[in-house]
């Protein structure tokens, strides 16, 4: 009887509603559909139905402008770094000449506000920055780690001198930048780590080292995760970030690391004895290193996640052309049901989880991505990208074992995906701990 009055009393007042006001609304909505169905013509297709998936004027969340910027980033790369990519493999890092051109042409520092410094671009600007690398499958360039993980700590948490000082010659190239979290001791677990920095007057005296530090060897400015203070109540409570400049006494830069991938991009161990800091060269408060990481670390996770879906995209795009060239059985092995089966398989697995992927920049976009989804996007993008990686280097035969070839380079690429930024198994953990969490 409860509901029956109720839906009466609800009838009763959409009765007594003006005609004018119905009139009003259906007009607006007639008006709605009518610049919607004129819009049609505008609507950019998803990857899921575009001729290629790296084509330029698809996904919903770009824009016309971010196309025209993607057109002269995609140049780039393959006037600038294609080309000169199979040398810089065997130097174990890329020229210092490339970092400037790159500032030259705005595409580093983009997402860095203008007033700082930076381009003051937009996050899916800086994601066009990303996924074109990728789809260049030039691997060796470190600019995404210097823009998008290095610079927003200074920009962040950074003093006006700091930003004054660094951010410009960052966004020009002129100062490359690295973060330095790992140890030999303590990877995923920053709570592990072991370099110490302690206080004498108002300097600092830094003592420990670090290991695979991408743009390590070639670093004029490492932000080095410390341990300032052994007392507190938990490990957390006890990390600062310092800024350390290639040149101070006691600063040394290992070997550059020998990878199974990777191999252009140059990263390295660094060693710290009795480094003299001053007290400017502290990254925000004392003691607050571990909060502005936890911060940060999700940017550079949804990072690694967009990157590999690039990845997916030119792998899926390379063993397409292949099988669609490569003759067995008297014609290609496109014509074969199980290769046409895998195929399908993949653009399925690639195109649903760069659904998931866009969703997650354009809530970042929005300021409303949380750690649990961002380590989601790492986990799921980088294990799929070793899938890819795997089958499409099966597909190719014996040539995808070939260095010489694409694919080949893309899955020994592929395959730290899963290890760096968090284990994919710690990013399991923070799922989980969102999941059954009583908060």
């Amino acid at each position: 009887m409860f509901i029956q009055k109720t839906v009466k009393t609800c009838l009763s007042g959409v009765r007594s509603v003006s005609c004018s006001g119905l009139r009003a609304a259906a007009s607006r909505l007639q008006h709605s559909q009518a610049q919607h169905h004129g819009d049609a013509r505008s609507v950019r297709p998803e990857t899921s139905s575009a001729k290629t998936l790296m084509d330029i004027g698809t996904r919903r969340i770009f824009t016309e402008d971010h196309d025209l910027f993607r057109q002269s980033v995609r140049r780039f790369f393959q006037e600038e770094v294609v080309p000169h990519h199979n040398e810089w493999e065997k130097a174990g890092q890329v020229s210092r000449e490339l970092w400037e051109k790159a500032g030259e042409q705005g595409l580093l520092g983009v997402l860095t506000p203008e007033e700082h410094g930076g381009i003051g671009g937009d996050l899916l600007s800086a994601a066009v920055v990303w996924e074109e690398q990728m789809y260049s499958n030039c691997s060796g360039p470190g600019f995404a780690l210097h823009s998008e993980i290095v610079m927003p700590y200074i920009s962040n948490y950074g003093s006006k001198e700091q930003i004054q000082r660094f951010i410009p010659q960052m966004t020009a190239g002129k100062c490359i930048g690295a973060i330095a979290m790992t140890e030999p001791g303590a990877g995923s677990d920053l709570q592990g780590v072991r370099t110490y920095a302690r206080k004498d007057g108002s300097d600092w005296i830094l003592n420990g080292n670090k290991v695979f530090i991408t743009n390590g060897w070639m670093s004029d400015m490492v932000v080095v995760v410390t341990v300032t203070n052994r007392e507190a109540k938990t490990a957390a409570h006890g990390i600062s970030l310092f800024m350390v400049e290639d040149g101070m006494k006691g600063f040394h830069k290992g070997r550059k690391l020998e990878k199974i991938g990777l191999k252009a991009q140059d990263t390295a161990e660094l060693f710290f004895e009795d480094v003299r800091l001053p007290a400017e060269a502290l990254l925000g408060e004392v003691n607050k290193g571990f909060y502005y990481l936890m911060n940060e670390l999700p940017q550079e996770r949804l990072m690694i996640a967009d990157m590999a879906m690039a990845s997916c995209e030119f792998m899926f795009e390379e063993t397409r052309n292949y099988v669609m060239q490569r003759k067995a059985f008297g014609k290609t092995i496109a014509h074969l049901q199980t290769v046409q089966h895998k195929l399908a398989e993949l653009k399925t697995d690639i195109c649903v989880g760069r659904a998931f992927v866009d969703n997650c920049l354009q809530l970042h976009a929005e300021k409303r991505l949380d750690s649990s989804t961002a380590s989601m996007a790492k986990f799921w993008a980088s294990d799929l990208q070793n899938k890819v990686a795997t089958q499409c280097v099966q597909l190719h035969g014996g040539w995808g074992y070939m260095w010489e070839y694409p694919i080949a380079k893309a899955f020994a690429d592929a395959r730290v995906q899963p290890i760096y930024g968090g284990t994919n198994e710690i990013m399991k953990e923070l799922i989980a701990r969102s999941i059954v969490s009583q908060k």
